[in-house]
């Protein structure tokens, strides 16, 4: 069945595949920040652990809601770690960081994500696709 939401196809798929990097950016932090939530250790433990799981929660009902607009545009959302590690530009860390570098970590991570969704916000605004440039601007 065709979509006629008044966004031509070429600019759907565009979209889609640009919201398809902020979903895999989203995700990698998403992933990147539970594991340091599991492991991070020393004197900031009780305060970085809780505020990690909040964060971690966060990134969860965000990648829901892109990978149902990617949907909504009529694109199969990517979901696989293959897909994921292809597509994002934050890259996975190696072993487990000192409490501070996994804050520096996620704060790039964290400007990674408002970056790329920076630039599909261009492409939907460009296309006057309003429902993304909300997601985008939440």
């Amino acid at each position: 069945m065709d979509i006629d939401i008044g966004i031509d196809a070429k600019k759907r798929n565009e979209i889609a595949g640009g919201l398809a990097r902020v979903l895999a950016d989203s995700y990698t932090l998403y992933l990147k920040t539970h594991n340091f939530h599991w492991n991070v250790t020393g004197p900031m433990f009780q305060t970085l652990h809780l505020m990690f799981e909040t964060q971690y929660n966060d990134l969860a009902l965000a990648v829901d809601l892109v990978a149902e607009r990617i949907r909504a545009l009529g694109v199969p959302a990517p979901g696989t770690y293959k897909q994921f590690l292809e597509l994002s530009a934050i890259k996975e860390d190696q072993g487990i960081p000192k409490a501070e570098d996994m804050i520096r970590r996620l704060v790039d991570g964290h400007e990674t994500v408002a970056r790329t969704s920076r630039e599909v916000f261009k492409i939907a605004e460009g296309a006057s696709d309003q429902p993304t440039c909300d997601l985008l601007t939440q």
